[in-house]
């Protein structure tokens, strides 16, 4: 299973690391840490050489209840930044996190090289239109409601069918408008609570009927450290524990914000006798 990025041929059936850059102040982990333009191209920097596929530049913070921003605002903090990591890093894989049109129609003329959309394009209907005349790969995420709301709207008939459902509807939508390149996102810690989170972790596998590539944000989220009652700064042990049940249930695409150990994890679960990267994609 491959994706086109820039013109090149990227193969997932070995699984791949996404490098996440939030230049918000107010990201669960790392709100702040990268606003900065220089320490931000550094970080990049350390990313690309532990091994990172593609970096995840974000300006919006999705944490449950973070605060909404003007589009303009967003926009000044990511689009300026992805021209200068393009210029610093030419053949670097830009994913700009937005699910406004806008945003991402400006960081890709910028050079970015696909879209990672929270809202699998129900917050902006000008979304999918735009992603598919860019002919850019489109990271389709579940989530209900907006990062405001989203802690409320957890009721689910059956979580694993109902989440089939909406990406079998999402994906046929971009499709038909000529997305080749699709890769489904479960979401999780959106609108989803710790148990549910740990449910659509068992049952992954059932993702692989979508016939899609599938990425996976685990890192440091709360259903890890609400688990082990820690803060999130201390939850890189967890996230490489479930990192390693995700490549077993058909993760393709680890979304990290510890590089070097998302890398290390993946040549350890290639290493396993019996591993077979082929069948999982």
């Amino acid at each position: 299973m491959t994706i086109c990025c820039k013109g090149e041929l990227v193969d997932l059936s070995t699984p791949r690391v996404m490098g996440i850059l939030n230049v918000t102040p107010d990201s669960f982990y790392d709100g702040g840490r990268y606003n900065a333009r220089e320490i931000a191209v550094e970080q990049v920097r350390r990313m690309l050489g532990a091994g990172a596929d593609f970096i995840d530049v974000g300006g919006y913070s999705s944490r449950p209840g973070a605060s909404d921003i003007p589009e303009a605002e967003e926009h000044q903090r990511v689009v300026p930044l992805i021209a200068d990591l393009v210029k610093e890093f030419p053949e670097i894989r830009i994913s700009i996190d937005t699910f406004r049109s806008g945003v991402a129609e400006a960081a890709l003329k910028a050079g970015a090289a696909l879209v990672n959309d929270i809202s699998g394009g129900q917050l902006d209907p000008k979304m999918l239109p735009l992603v598919a005349e860019a002919r850019v790969p489109y990271v389709l995420m579940h989530m209900r409601g907006t990062p405001q709301d989203m802690t409320s709207r957890t009721a689910y008939d059956n979580l694993l069918v109902d989440l089939l459902k909406y990406f079998s509807e999402r994906l046929a939508a971009a499709r038909d408008l000529g997305i080749a390149d699709c890769i489904a996102d479960p979401g999780f810690g959106f609108a989803k609570t710790r148990e549910q989170n740990f449910e659509l972790l068992a049952g992954l596998a059932a993702f692989r009927e979508l016939e899609a590539p599938l990425l996976v944000g685990l890192s440091r989220k709360s259903m890890i450290w609400k688990t082990l009652n820690i803060r999130p700064q201390e939850a890189l042990n967890g996230t490489t524990a479930l990192h390693m049940l995700a490549l077993e249930r058909g993760a393709n695409i680890l979304r990290v914000h510890d590089v070097r150990e998302a890398v290390e994890c993946i040549r350890l679960w290639e290493a396993f006798p019996g591993t077979d990267p082929a069948g999982f994609c």
